[in-house]
Protein backbone atom coordinates (compact mmCIF):
# COMPACT_ATOMS: atom_id res chain seq x y z
CA UNK A 1 0.00 0.00 0.00
CA UNK A 2 1.24 3.45 -0.94
CA UNK A 3 -0.32 6.71 0.14
CA UNK A 4 0.37 9.84 -1.85
CA UNK A 5 -0.11 13.42 -0.72
CA UNK A 6 0.34 16.30 -3.16
CA UNK A 7 1.13 19.88 -2.28
CA UNK A 8 2.25 23.09 -3.93
CA UNK A 9 -0.70 23.97 -6.11
CA UNK A 10 -2.19 27.43 -6.27
CA UNK A 11 -2.92 30.48 -8.38
CA UNK A 12 -0.17 31.86 -10.58
CA UNK A 13 -0.01 34.38 -13.39
CA UNK A 14 0.86 33.32 -16.94
CA UNK A 15 4.60 32.98 -17.29
CA UNK A 16 5.02 32.17 -13.63
CA UNK A 17 6.31 29.06 -11.89
CA UNK A 18 5.07 26.51 -9.39
CA UNK A 19 6.65 23.48 -7.80
CA UNK A 20 4.43 20.54 -6.98
CA UNK A 21 5.50 17.93 -4.48
CA UNK A 22 4.21 14.46 -3.78
CA UNK A 23 5.06 12.74 -0.52
CA UNK A 24 4.76 8.97 -0.56
CA UNK A 25 4.46 6.51 2.29
CA UNK A 26 5.90 3.04 2.18
CA UNK A 27 9.38 1.61 2.28
CA UNK A 28 9.63 0.53 -1.36
CA UNK A 29 9.00 3.89 -2.98
CA UNK A 30 12.17 3.50 -5.05
CA UNK A 31 10.68 0.53 -6.90
CA UNK A 32 7.71 2.48 -8.21
CA UNK A 33 7.45 4.40 -11.43
CA UNK A 34 6.07 7.81 -10.53
CA UNK A 35 4.12 10.25 -12.64
CA UNK A 36 2.10 13.43 -12.62
CA UNK A 37 -1.23 13.53 -14.40
CA UNK A 38 -3.67 16.39 -14.77
CA UNK A 39 -7.34 16.78 -15.45
CA UNK A 40 -8.96 19.97 -16.64
CA UNK A 41 -12.72 20.53 -16.38
CA UNK A 42 -14.57 18.59 -19.05
CA UNK A 43 -11.41 16.81 -20.19
CA UNK A 44 -9.88 13.40 -19.66
CA UNK A 45 -7.02 12.88 -17.27
CA UNK A 46 -3.72 13.08 -19.14
CA UNK A 47 -0.12 12.19 -18.42
CA UNK A 48 2.05 15.25 -17.80
CA UNK A 49 5.39 13.71 -16.84
CA UNK A 50 6.76 10.42 -15.61
CA UNK A 51 9.93 9.15 -14.01
CA UNK A 52 10.72 5.46 -13.76
CA UNK A 53 12.39 3.68 -10.89
CA UNK A 54 15.54 3.89 -13.03
CA UNK A 55 15.03 7.67 -13.36
CA UNK A 56 14.12 7.66 -17.03
CA UNK A 57 11.81 10.60 -17.67
CA UNK A 58 9.14 11.32 -20.24
CA UNK A 59 6.96 14.34 -20.84
CA UNK A 60 3.82 15.30 -22.68
CA UNK A 61 4.66 17.33 -25.77
CA UNK A 62 2.72 20.26 -24.36
CA UNK A 63 5.04 20.64 -21.36
CA UNK A 64 8.43 19.66 -22.80
CA UNK A 65 11.03 22.29 -22.04
CA UNK A 66 8.84 23.90 -19.37
CA UNK A 67 8.27 21.18 -16.76
CA UNK A 68 10.81 19.01 -14.98
CA UNK A 69 10.03 15.91 -12.96
CA UNK A 70 12.44 14.63 -10.31
CA UNK A 71 12.46 12.16 -7.47
CA UNK A 72 14.24 11.85 -4.15
CA UNK A 73 14.11 8.24 -3.03
CA UNK A 74 15.72 9.04 0.31
CA UNK A 75 12.79 11.34 1.13
CA UNK A 76 10.08 9.38 -0.71
CA UNK A 77 9.28 12.47 -2.75
CA UNK A 78 8.56 13.26 -6.36
CA UNK A 79 8.48 16.84 -7.59
CA UNK A 80 7.24 18.66 -10.64
CA UNK A 81 8.86 22.01 -11.40
CA UNK A 82 6.59 23.97 -13.69
CA UNK A 83 7.93 27.05 -15.45
CA UNK A 84 6.50 29.39 -18.07
CA UNK A 85 3.01 28.40 -17.07
CA UNK A 86 0.15 28.95 -19.46
CA UNK A 87 -3.60 29.25 -18.86
CA UNK A 88 -4.02 25.87 -20.56
CA UNK A 89 -1.97 24.30 -17.75
CA UNK A 90 -4.89 24.97 -15.42
CA UNK A 91 -6.05 21.65 -14.01
CA UNK A 92 -6.08 19.40 -10.99
CA UNK A 93 -2.72 17.68 -10.83
CA UNK A 94 -2.48 14.14 -9.51
CA UNK A 95 0.49 12.12 -8.35
CA UNK A 96 0.60 8.48 -9.42
CA UNK A 97 2.67 5.51 -8.28
CA UNK A 98 2.77 2.47 -10.56
CA UNK A 99 4.44 -0.90 -10.31
CA UNK A 100 3.99 -4.31 -11.89
CA UNK A 101 5.40 -7.28 -10.04
CA UNK A 102 4.48 -10.95 -10.09
CA UNK A 103 1.85 -10.20 -12.69
CA UNK A 104 0.06 -7.85 -10.33
CA UNK A 105 -0.45 -4.18 -11.15
CA UNK A 106 -0.15 -1.74 -8.29
CA UNK A 107 -1.56 1.71 -9.03
CA UNK A 108 -2.00 4.47 -6.46
CA UNK A 109 -3.26 8.04 -6.73
CA UNK A 110 -3.11 11.13 -4.59
CA UNK A 111 -6.08 13.36 -3.91
CA UNK A 112 -4.95 16.03 -6.36
CA UNK A 113 -3.87 19.64 -6.10
CA UNK A 114 -5.39 22.53 -8.04
CA UNK A 115 -3.21 24.62 -10.33
CA UNK A 116 -4.78 27.75 -11.77
CA UNK A 117 -2.93 29.92 -14.27
CA UNK A 118 -4.72 33.21 -14.72
CA UNK A 119 -4.07 36.93 -14.76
Amino acid sequence: QVQLVESGGGLVQPGGSLRLSCAASGSIFSRYDMAWYRQAPGKQRELVAGITSGRTTNYADSVKGRFTISRDNAKNMVNLQMNSLKPEDTAVYYCNAHRVTGGIVYDYWGQGTQVTVSS
